[in-house]
C-alpha cells in the first residue's frame, strides 16, 4: 500500500501558473489519497483563480488510460502553462511524458512504505522517497531512474547519454537537463540538494 499527501496549500500554490489544470487520479483503491483535503483544496485554488480546470480520471499511470481519459480536456490542457498532478510518484512522471512540453508538478508526496505503484507498464518507479524531487527535476525523478540515486546532478560517468553502470540506460541527468532546457526552466537546476524529511 502507498500513502499520497497533500503539499501545502502554499507550496501548490507557488507551483501553479495563471491557467493551471489538475489532474487527480482517482484509481488505485490500494493507494490511500486525501480525497477530503483534496477537495477542499480544489474549491480553495478555483477561489482564488489558480486553478482553471480539475480533470478527475483514474489510474493516471496507464498511458492509454490517460490519453482516453483526458482526450476531451485536450484543448484546456494545451492552453494551461502548468499541470499539476494528485497522485502518487509514478502517475506524476506518466502524465510529464505524455505532456513532455508542459512543465508537470506533483500536488502530493508520496510517503516511503513498500507496496502496489499502479498499473503503468513504462520504465517508471516511485522510491516513495517522501519529499518529492520531481518539482525541481521536469517531472525525471532521478532517485528512480539514476543508477546511483543522485540528487545533486550528474555523475560525469555518463557516455553518449548513456548511463555508466547500465550502457542500455539513458542518464536520468541528461534527460532532466534536455527537459528542463525545453521548458525554459534551466534555473531549477540551481537548486541545492535537499535534505529530506522522511516523516510521514
Amino acid at each position: 500500500m502507498l500513502i499520497t499527501q497533500l503539499k501545502t496549500i502554499e507550496e501548490i500554490k507557488s507551483l501553479a501558473g495563471a491557467k493551471t489544470v489538475i489532474i487527480s487520479c482517482e484509481g488505485c483503491k490500494e493507494v490511500h489519497f486525501p480525497a477530503a483535503e483534496t477537495k477542499e483544496l480544489y474549491k480553495d485554488l478555483k477561489s482564488s483563480g489558480t486553478a482553471q480546470k480539475v480533470v478527475r480520471t483514474e489510474y493516471v499511470c496507464s498511458p492509454e488510460n490517460l490519453a482516453v481519459q483526458t482526450k476531451k480536456h485536450l484543448d484546456m490542457i494545451k492552453s494551461a502553462d502548468t499541470l499539476v498532478v494528485f497522485s502518487c510518484g509514478v502517475g506524476v512522471q506518466s502524465v510529464s511524458e505524455m505532456f513532455s512540453s508542459k512543465p508537470v508538478f506533483a500536488g502530493c508526496d508520496t510517503i516511503p512504505l513498500p507496496g502496489y505503484q499502479g498499473v503503468t507498464p513504462l520504465e517508471v518507479d516511485c522510491d516513495q522517497c517522501g519529499e518529492c524531487y520531481l518539482n525541481s527535476t521536469g517531472g525525471i525523478c532521478p532517485i528512480a531512474l539514476c543508477s546511483k540515486s543522485l540528487v545533486n546532478g550528474q555523475c560525469g560517468g555518463c557516455k553518449d547519454g548513456k548511463c555508466e553502470v547500465d550502457k542500455e540506460m539513458d542518464c536520468a541527468w541528461e534527460r532532466i537537463y534536455k527537459r528542463l532546457e525545453k521548458l525554459e526552466l534551466l534555473d531549477n537546476m540551481k537548486y541545492p540538494a535537499k535534505v529530506r524529511n522522511f516523516a510521514p
